[in-house]
């Protein structure tokens, strides 16, 4: 367990970085206010998410839709710990992607839970082509992913 320890301590610090912000953001800008930080390239913007990530689903106001990305969300976040767990320490890089992983998803399922929806307020458009709102949560998942999928490519066949 105390091999993990660090991973935890990056999983919490994520975590509590990305309800600060999210809690600030409700704070200080009303739904659908928008408010420039880089003009014509990047805004803070809250929406609140329903869906999945980047807003996958949001739309849908069908409950046996949420209800399959929420079981959907707790499938993949088990499957993660698992592997998590089942990871040698030696494999550093790996543990790193997967806490990345665990600390979105936990960000993003405290706000389901608590709050009923996702808040999302990162913006970046250019012009009027904007990428999807996301999140801290959001960016996390996104950058692990990325690092588990080198990870995978690294790896020297056995």
């Amino acid at each position: 367990m105390k091999r993990n320890s660090i991973y935890f301590w990056v999983i919490l610090l994520l975590i509590t970085a990305d309800q600060v912000a999210k809690s600030l953001v409700a704070r200080f800008i009303q739904l659908y206010s928008s408010h420039a930080v880089i003009p014509g390239f990047f805004n803070l913007t809250r929406i609140h998410n329903r869906g999945a990530i980047f807003g996958f689903f949001s739309q849908d106001g069908r409950p046996f839709v949420h209800l399959v990305l929420a079981a959907a969300s707790l499938l993949a976040l088990i499957l993660v710990v698992a592997y998590f767990f089942r990871t040698p320490p030696s494999e550093k890089l790996m543990k790193l992607a997967l806490s990345l992983i665990l600390a979105g998803a936990l960000g993003n399922l405290i706000d389901r839970v608590f709050r009923g929806h996702v808040i999302d307020f990162l913006d970046f458009h250019i012009g009027r082509h904007h990428w999807p709102f996301f999140n801290v949560a959001d960016s996390c998942i996104s950058i692990g992913a990325c690092l588990l999928i080198f990870v995978f490519f690294r790896r020297k066949p056995v």
